[in-house]
Parts: structure tokens; C-alpha cells; sequence
């Protein structure tokens, strides 16, 4: 296939719209199911570069959820517990999860609410457990290297047969150089080919010299997250997952204050006040999710007052103080931050450290950086300077 025609393209009112390679070669996929459009591709292609480096990198499965070309999680496969089983809504009748299906899970799970309507990539083959967890949300669609005969009849049926699989050559080799138009002016650069691993991780500049390899895994996980995530942007990780991202900021400390906040809601959900929650059987999981942000966040009163509680409680939830949800924050160690450029400012490793945050990397370079140098060595912080911007748009 050396083309392929989208109904239309950003909006229904953007027509022509199709996808194909310039130089005339056949296109890099196959669409095995329903009629993905302008904006899936871009998830799409985004979200398998973001995997396929994430396995390169760690050796683990890959997972992400994009939405609106930025990702809302990225995961690899490591184990979940059974907290993190409870918080992502892990089916106990699944069976025991691939680690392609934990990578899935915690993707999907860092930031629920985001990830509503998702367009999913894989970094391998999807087989059945996979599949499985993918039939109970609501996404846009999937691309993957393959899928097993099972997983294709799983996912095949979902949206009344009309799910978007697509099917990507796990060989497939961009050329060296892109270009996009903008307002009919063509822009040309060299692709973004920059390796990230742990080598990337050394040049510690913290009196904090110590970088365990748990965390070595986790920035790696934060800084290809970024790569593909759009600028400004900030990347919370722990436990082989991201915790919270922030997509497009315009300041870098509203970056870091909204990632902060995702990877705070992220660690109150698994608060037992959260887990306990009275949910009525018949509400489903989309309500479920709305009402737990409500209810960990400031405006939990919309929940709470007399006729509202009722819709989705069997009993009325006791109130979870500001006291409270700081004392469980407080919990919330080693976790680790990357950022796509550089911090101007020390307040944004203040507004980290709110957040457990024990490891950082960015790129250094400004002229503070003395300033910043200096927050981490308060707060105990061991920070790399990476060298390298992470740009993207």
C-alpha cells in the first residue's frame, strides 16, 4: 500500500486528507482493522517510536498511551503489584499478565482520566492478556508488530468491529531527514536520532552522587517519554512507569507543577480511603475515574454534597483532608524527573521535591544552574546534567 485516504484530516472541514511516503515507496503498515484518521497516525507513530526506544533501551516491553500527540503514559513490563493491580481496574479473571501486559497496564493507568479514548502502541506482538485488558477501555485504536490470531479476534470486535489495528514492519527505517509544511512553507531537519541511555546518566553534578540502577531505568523512561512528548515538557517516573507528564507548557515551572500534580493523583490513588471507595456494581469505569479525581482533588464537595454522592457510593465517603493527602505524599519516595531542557530556576526542584522526588535529569545550560545546583544539594537530590535538549513538535 503506498497510500492510504483519511475521511479528513485535524477536522472534518480539512480536506484532502491521506498519508503516504514521498518517494513513492510503500507505506511502512498495514491497517488490519476499521479506518484510523489524521490524528491516530500521529499518535500512532509518535507513541511506536517512544516504545520501540524504550525497549531498545531497558531490553523490557513496551507500552504507551498517546492522546493528542503526547503521551499520557509510558511503561515497561515490569511486574504490578496488587495495589497497582486494584488502582488500574486489572480484571482477577485475566490470569496472570504478560510483562507486554503489565507494560500496557501501568501505560494506561499512570493517568486514567488522559488516557480516556487513547491510541495504543506496543512494542511487541500483542498476545491474549494483552488483548484482554485492552477490551475493557475505551481507546481509539492500536499499533503493534503483530498480534496473535487470539489477540486480533479480541480487539477485532471492539467499537461493533470497528477498532483501529494497524500493523507496523518492526524493520521499517525512516529516513535521515523530515520535513512538515506550515502555512504552505516547508521546514527541513535531520530526524532526532539521539541514542538515550545510561551513559547519558553520568555526569552527576549533585554532591548526591548516587543513581541507583531502579532509577538509571526510570529517568531513561522519563527522557524518551519526552523525547516524543510536546515541548515544554517534564516527565515524573517510578517503578519502571511514568507518573505524570507535562505536555506544552509554556513555562517550564508549570511543566513541572502540572506533572506534579499527575504524579501526586497517581500515589493517592492507592491511599486505602481511595481503594475503599463505596462504588455502587453498576458504575463503570469512566465514572469510576471522574469521581476518584474529584475526590482526591480541591473541588471534592462536587462529589460529596447531598444528591450527588448517592449516583455512585452505596454510603457517603468520609472527607479526605489536606492533612491527610499530605501525610500520604510524604510517602511517596525515590522517585525520579527528567526534563526536555533545562530548569531556569530552583523553584521548580522545590515544587519536585513536594513530590518525592529523589533523582533528576536535564539537559544544564543555564545561567543559573548554580542556583539549581545548589536547591538539589538542600533537598538531598542527585541530578545529571545530560547535555542534550529533547525538543519536540
Amino acid at each position: 500500500m503506498k497510500e492510504f485516504q483519511l475521511k479528513y484530516g485535524c477536522n472534518p472541514n480539512q480536506k484532502p486528507s491521506r498519508i503516504f511516503m514521498e518517494n513513492g515507496s510503500e507505506l511502512p503498515v498495514e491497517i488490519l482493522n476499521g479506518r484510523p484518521g489524521y490524528i491516530n497516525f500521529l499518535d500512532a507513530f509518535n507513541g511506536y517510536q517512544l516504545v520501540k526506544e524504550l525497549k531498545e533501551a531497558t531490553g523490557l516491553p513496551a507500552a504507551t498511551s498517546f492522546k493528542h500527540v503526547s503521551p499520557a503514559g509510558a511503561a515497561v513490563g515490569l511486574p504490578l503489584t496488587d495495589v497497582e493491580k486494584k488502582i488500574y481496574w486489572v480484571d482477577e479473571e485475566i490470569g496472570e499478565l504478560s510483562p507486554l501486559a503489565c507494560a500496557y497496564s501501568r501505560a494506561r493507568g499512570a493517568d486514567r482520566m488522559s488516557s480516556f479514548g487513547d491510541f495504543i502502541s506496543l512494542s511487541d506482538v500483542c498476545d491474549v492478556t494483552t488483548a484482554k485488558l485492552i477490551q475493557h477501555e475505551v481507546s481509539d485504536g492500536i499499533i503493534a508488530p503483530g498480534y496473535t490470531d487470539e489477540a486480533f479476534e479480541i480487539l477485532s470486535k471492539k467499537k461493533k468491529g470497528n477498532y483501529n489495528i494497524i500493523k507496523i514492519n518492526p524493520d521499517y527505517k525512516p529516513e535521515p531527514i523530515e520535513r512538515k509544511q506550515v502555512y504552505g512553507v516547508t521546514f527541513e531537519q535531520g530526524r532526532n536520532e539521539f541514542e538515550i541511555n545510561k551513559a547519558l546518566l553520568e555526569n552527576v553534578v549533585t554532591d548526591n552522587k548516587e543513581i541507583p540502577d531502579t532509577a538509571k531505568i526510570d529517568l531513561i523512561i522519563a527522557l524518551i517519554t519526552l523525547k516524543y512528548t510536546q515541548s515544554n515538557s517534564v516527565c515524573y517516573a517510578k517503578g519502571g512507569q511514568a507518573i505524570g507528564i507535562g505536555a506544552g507548557q509554556q513555562s517550564r515551572i508549570h511543566c513541572t507543577r502540572l506533572a506534579g500534580s499527575k504524579a501526586d493523583n497517581w500515589y493517592l490513588r492507592q491511599n486505602p480511603k481511595v481503594l475503599n471507595l463505596p462504588f455502587k456494581e453498576n458504575v463503570g469505569r469512566a465514572d469510576r475515574d471522574n469521581a476518584i479525581d474529584l475526590y482526591i482533588g480541591d473541588e471534592y464537595e462536587d462529589l460529596l454534597r447531598d444528591g450527588e454522592w448517592e449516583r455512585v457510593f452505596t454510603s457517603k465517603p468520609e472527607v479526605f483532608t489536606k492533612e491527610e493527602k499530605r501525610a500520604w505524599l510524604d510517602g511517596n519516595t525515590e522517585v525520579a524527573l527528567g526534563s526536555d531542557a533545562f530548569f531556569p530556576f530552583g523553584d521548580n526542584i522545590e515544587r519536585a521535591y513536594k513530590s518525592g522526588v529523589k533523582y533528576i535529569a536535564q539537559p544544564g545550560g543555564s545561567i543559573r544552574d548554580d542556583n539549581v545546583i545548589e536547591t538539589c544539594n538542600k533537598r538531598g537530590i542527585a541530578m545529571c546534567f545530560t547535555g542534550m535538549r529533547l525538543f519536540h513538535h
